[in-house]
């Protein structure tokens, strides 16, 4: 275990019928006129929206909306909201969906106050130094943004997906209620656990602590309530109990509490599939579970111990071969693609997908990874 600190400030409040709670939490902030930030309707159909208006109307706040944000999340809209949020002089940001609308929102609650260019965040030209107060209601557990400062963007003029840290960008509040997840679609549950698992093992597998049996074991047990709630879900998408123990395991898993610890880590397949989704719009969890399957290959025999570890105690396999298929296994049966070819992605493709992939690696300093190692991960994912 490795010297560390720890904190996340964010209120969580969970549980059925919370989102009614969100006026109030805002109202104790003095928020009176928030940016209201949400995708292309799936709030309106679900009850979400008019549960979230209502609760405001109670305490007289009235919301400024800026609806249509898109999964993986685009910089051109992020600058309109920047716009009307300016305009309008909004004095917070209430995000209510998943982690393409709060990402969207954080960036928007920084690059409202920025001088610049919001963008220079992103590519680490400039550091936020101030942003509008952030609130959620999450209606799409998987990334985590609820209860982290992070935040992807993709920039499409650039075909740069990139992303951004920040203390500034932790929400001030979240409402996590199970119940807004149970109109999800099969597609949704499933790419949403790929993500939350991929965020786990990303730090399981690299990182520099030598001996870490308690972020082991968390991961471990995280692990499995994912796979099991999904299995459940698939079949049960109105199952209260799963969708609660799935949506705070998402949270968990990507809050930072997992990582604790383990020193320096590495997100070097999340790297590699941002340029999958930023060339060719793949939903981030099908694009993972092409990516770390094919990256485990390529690592086999380097961090042997460390898959079989994982696959024994997740999986009861036996080595590490054996926890990469299981893995693999388990993707395509919950219905996602496992290689470039069943994504209708072109093999041909691969060295562009390995340069563009290559730029974040600079970004993000993983020294280790070049186009060349990148572009040999993506054969191994080709079929």
């Amino acid at each position: 275990m490795r010297d560390f600190v720890f904190e996340v400030p964010t209120k969580i409040i969970f549980g059925g019928g919370k989102v009614a709670m969100i006026g109030a939490e805002l109202g104790a902030f003095g928020i009176k006129k928030p940016l209201l930030v949400y995708g292309k309707g799936s709030i309106e159909r679900n009850g979400v929206y008019k549960q979230v208006i209502s609760s405001l109307e109670k305490q007289k706040i009235t919301p400024v909306e800026f609806r249509g944000i898109r999964p993986n999340p685009v910089l051109s809209h992020v600058y309109r909201g920047i716009e009307l949020a300016r305009r309008e002089e909004v004095d917070g940001i209430l995000a209510v969906g998943g982690g393409s609308v709060i990402d969207s929102a954080k960036a928007i609650a920084c690059g409202s106050k920025a001088n610049g260019d919001v963008w220079d965040f992103f590519i680490h030209k400039a550091q936020v130094k101030d942003a509008l107060p952030i609130f959620c209601v999450l209606t799409v557990a998987a990334s985590a943004s609820e209860m982290n400062g992070a935040a992807v963007i993709t920039n499409e003029n650039k075909a740069q997906k990139f992303s951004i840290r920040s203390p500034l960008l932790l929400p001030k509040v979240s409402i996590l209620d199970p119940t807004t997840l149970f109109t999800l679609p099969a597609e949704y549950t499933a790419n949403s656990a790929i993500d939350i698992i991929t965020h786990m093992l990303e730090g399981y597998f690299n990182n520099s602590a030598s001996y870490s049996p308690l972020q082991d074991g968390l991961i471990h047990a995280l692990s499995k309530v994912v796979i099991q709630a999904t299995e459940k879900l698939l079949v049960e998408p109105y199952n209260y109990d799963e969708r609660a123990n799935f949506m705070w395991a998402a949270t968990l898993g990507f809050n930072g509490i997992t990582n604790v610890g383990m020193g320096a880590i590495a997100f070097p397949v999340h790297m590699i599939e941002h340029s999958l989704s930023a060339l060719y719009d793949i939903a981030h969890g099908a694009g993972l579970a092409i990516i770390l399957p094919a990256w485990m290959r390529y690592f086999l025999e380097e961090k042997a111990s460390r898959f079989a570890l994982w696959g024994r105690e997740v999986f009861e396999v036996q080595d590490a071969a054996a926890c990469v298929e299981a893995l693999c296994s388990w993707f395509s049966r919950i219905g996602a693609p496992v290689s470039l070819e069943e994504a209708g992605i072109p093999v041909a493709a691969i060295p562009r997908i390995a340069a563009n992939a290559h730029e974040l690696a600079r970004v993000w300093s993983l020294k280790d990874y070049n186009q060349q190692n990148i572009a040999s991960i993506l054969r191994l994912a080709a079929h």
